[in-house]
């Protein structure tokens, strides 16, 4: 293999022929969604499936592996699901059969929303079925399902029972349990008919299960009405559920992950010393926690699995660019990413799918400025054939490049970030910046990828300073819990520290600084104008909070037990310390310019917060910019708006931090 295939990977059907590559970076191009997200490869190494977009309509793709190499054999077939849905996920659950779930446009999601529907197809498009869900029983495909009863319920693929073609194990959820949610169910269903009965019954709510190499599901997990973490285990089918594990507010607990090859032992999330995370093995005849097999400064991000699917050989990572650390060196994951990560230098490879022989293997390989491009690995030849771009139109050349960087906070924590400078300015100094803010602020991180909200602003003039602010996921229980209660405290100082040392480094024009986010990064923007007015030229609240206390009385949180405990533990429930943190109670120190944007059908941060702050500024003469689109949720999620939303935003840097006479002024 060569490095030019990181640059010049086509698709080798012409049925899946994407565009070649704009010759500028274009907003709208920027705004598109991804082509191909997700490419798996059956258990005999016949058929590909993956998601793609044709003509702007989603579809699954069968691709027959045979055309690869000879043009002559049979493309494949399109499988288009009903009218205005998409693909959400699928899987392999026999040699020829693909069991999906669809996602529809929901308002208050930023994305397409899981019916919770189960549909089946054939490699070659025939025997389609709608196996379960709130609409079986109606006309589709085929007929032998259209005699079952529709259930309001959600349902998912807990493991496809390798060895046994025509059943699977899935989950369900009834929609009976309100908002809170109900114990969820476990079946073994046919997948030619969508006949099942039930096997087991979660001790939790909204459970997550781990099942061993027989079938048999041996782990329940979730969260109790405390937002406190629990793990249940039993020996076998028909055995009763042992709580093992008992989370606090001060202390997580151990999560199983995946059994190892015989079943004898389980690999689980473990504490390691003087580290931040590990990975150890369970006993499952003594029950009993074995010493770390891996351990590292960051949690693991997934676990590398052997290609044959029953063992666990790796652990993916990111320290700062993604890693990959072995726990069996010579393992044919490990040795697959290593042949993969030599031809193609800078790229982050990892292995998505694999044959159940593991002779051939789907690599994705993508970095901080390619989205991502999808090989078939032939283990016995080493050779890899490019198969498909994620998304063909962006040139990863024209993209900008995102180094980690850390520094300390004021009271001496370690902090990690990224920054991100316009393409041909890595060494830039005294350049206008935009402190871009991650939403949660709890369970997520920033991480090294390819962000189009990053690209939209680095490629058009702008460096990009990312930080994973105390409470960030990824760094350990201690690291998290610091930021509990500390919205507009310690999380907002991270922030200015954040900027405060691009200033100090010469990397930041103090004079020409900008403040982004969305939900809990909106809020950090307008709190960040108000507790620093003098440090930030301009702020862009996308979908945020600007009133802490309606987080307890608006949206979809407070609807649940477990979300008030939540927020009781992570936001405080001071009614004194919620409105003097509060944004829309400080407008009296802004000096920053603003841009409010808000999502109609939002139900995480009903547009109610926008509206407030919005009619706030109005009340005092304050100017800003108002983006409202009615239809939109909690992110934009339309094209369309998505490029208007980068239209408006390049166009309000441009005018209060961008180069020439104009920067820093007032539109």
């Amino acid at each position: 293999m060569e490095r030019t295939f990181r640059r010049a990977v086509t698709c080798v059907l012409c049925l899946f022929a994407s565009m070649a590559g704009a010759a500028e970076v274009s907003l709208t191009d920027l705004a598109r969604h991804t082509q191909y997200d997700k490419v798996k490869i059956s258990g005999d190494g016949h058929f590909l499936a993956a998601t793609t977009v044709v003509d702007g309509k989603p579809l699954l793709a069968m691709i027959n592996t045979e055309a690869l190499i000879d043009p002559t054999k049979p493309k494949g077939t399109m499988v288009k699901p009903r009218e205005g849905n998409q693909v959400v996920d699928f899987w392999w659950v026999n040699d020829h059969r693909v069991l999906y779930t669809e996602g529809a446009k929901v308002s208050g999601f930023d994305r397409p929303f899981s019916t919770g529907e189960i549909f089946a197809v054939n490699a070659d498009g025939s025997d389609p079925e709608l196996l379960f869900g709130y609409r079986a029983g109606a006309s589709y495909g085929a007929t032998r399902t259209q005699h079952r009863e529709p259930e309001r319920a959600s349902a998912w693929l807990i493991d496809p029972l390798k060895g046994d073609e025509n059943h699977v194990l899935i989950g369900v959820n009834p929609w009976s349990g309100g908002a809170d949610g109900a114990y969820t169910e476990v079946y073994v269903m046919d997948v030619r008919d969508g006949t099942k009965h039930r096997v087991a019954t979660a001790p939790l709510l909204n459970a997550s299960f781990v099942a061993d190499h027989h079938g048999v599901v041996r782990f329940a997990f979730g969260l109790d009405n405390h937002f406190f973490q629990q793990v249940y285990y039993r020996a076998g089918d028909g055995q009763p559920w042992e709580l093992i594990f008992q989370g606090t507010e001060e202390h997580s607990v151990s999560t199983p992950l995946a059994f190892g090859r015989d079943d004898s032992r389980v690999y689980m999330s473990c504490a390691a010393p003087g580290k931040v995370a590990g990975l150890c093995t369970w006993d499952v005849a003594t029950k009993a926690m074995q010493a770390p097999v891996w351990s590292g400064d960051v949690e693991p991000e997934a676990l590398v699995h052997s290609l044959d699917g029953q063992d666990v050989v790796g652990v993916y990572s990111m320290p700062g660019t993604p890693t990959v650390q072995a726990i069996v060196p010579d393992a044919d994951a490990i040795k697959a990413i290593g042949l993969m990560s030599r031809a193609l230098p800078g790229e982050s490879v990892r292995v998505v799918s694999s044959t159940d022989d593991g002779k051939k293997a789907v690599m994705l390989a993508s970095s901080d400025m390619d989205p991502g491009s999808f090989y078939l690995l032939d283990m016995s030849t080493g050779k890899a054939t490019p198969l498909l771009k994620r998304a063909g139109w962006i040139n990863p050349d024209q993209m900008a490049a995102m180094q980690p960087v850390q520094f300390k906070a004021r009271d001496g924590l370690l902090l990690h970030g990224y920054l991100s400078t316009p393409p041909g300015k890595e060494q830039g100094k005294h350049m206008p910046m935009v402190v871009y803010v991650h939403g949660g602020p709890f369970f997520v991180r920033d991480n090294w990828k390819y962000d189009p909200y990053v690209q939209m602003m680095a490629t058009h003039g702008y460096a990009v300073l990312q930080v994973n602010f105390r409470g960030s996921a990824g760094y350990g229980d201690a690291f998290a819990h610091a930021g509990y209660r500390q919205w507009g405290g310690a999380m907002q100082d991270d922030v200015t520290d954040a900027t405060r040392w691009a200033i100090a480094q010469g990397i930041a024009d103090p004079r020409r600084i900008c403040i982004f986010g969305g939900s809990y990064g909106g809020y950090a923007a307008l709190e960040g104008a108000v507790k620093e007015p003098d440090l930030y030229r301009c702020a862009i609240g996308y979908v945020g909070v600007y009133d802490l206390a309606r987080m307890y009385t608006d949206g979809d949180i407070s609807d649940r037990v477990s979300g008030k405990a939540y927020l009781r533990q992570s936001l405080g429930a001071d009614p004194a310390e919620l409105a003097a943190h509060s944004p829309i109670n400080q407008l009296d120190q802004l000096k920053a310019g603003v841009m409010l944007i808000v999502g109609g059908q939002d139900k995480r941060v009903p547009p109610i917060h926008g509206e407030s702050l919005h009619a706030a500024l109005n009340q005092r003469g304050i100017a800003h910019e108002w983006l409202y689109k009615p239809d939109e949720a909690h992110g934009f999620y339309d094209e369309k708006n998505t490029a208007e939303l980068f239209q408006q935003v390049t166009g309000f840097l441009d005018r209060y931090i961008g180069s020439g006479e104009q920067a820093g002024g007032a539109p």
